[in-house]
């Protein structure tokens, strides 16, 4: 409420003063509510959405697993490929030797290693992380055409 100021010689002036410290209280109170309450407070999970059709892989691909336990296995999917050649069945390898076992199988198929699709599966538990640094690894190779496998539901 406003006061009234008496000063000498009669005249009356209104005197309009808001207090501001219960505003401040307040917005400290509501501060340290939203400091306790922020960590708290967990992400939600992201829910990616599942493929219904996917384009097919090529025919002769170099295939990249990652299992669940970080595993790396190596492969060639060709069918020209006689059975019981090197490289048709899975060769574990790891992330140091992961560009050389690529360009091994990239080169027994008769194909140069940028020329060479390679595609990576990975197991859904494995991290996202896990999944990049695959990718960059093959990509400091000089592999140019890299896909990633999904599994296709058959709904469009």
């Amino acid at each position: 409420m406003a006061a009234i100021q008496h000063r000498g010689g009669g005249r009356r002036r209104a005197l309009a003063e808001i207090n501001v410290v219960p505003y401040i209280d307040v917005m400290l109170v509501l501060l340290i509510i939203f400091m306790v309450t922020a960590p708290l407070i967990t992400p939600s999970a992201v829910k990616l959405p599942t493929v219904g059709k996917a384009t097919r892989a090529p025919d002769t691909v170099v295939e990249v697993d990652i299992k669940a336990d970080k595993t790396l296995t190596v492969l060639l999917r060709d069918p020209k490929a006689k059975p019981g050649s090197s490289g048709l069945a899975p060769q574990p390898t790891t992330m140091g030797d992961l560009q050389r076992a690529v360009s091994q199988l990239a080169q027994q198929s008769g194909s140069s290693l940028a020329d060479m699709p390679v595609l990576i599966a990975a197991d859904k538990n494995v991290k996202y992380d896990d999944v990049i640094k695959v990718l960059n690894r093959l990509k400091q190779g000089g592999v140019q055409r890299v896909g990633l496998a999904v599994q296709a539901t058959g709904q469009p």
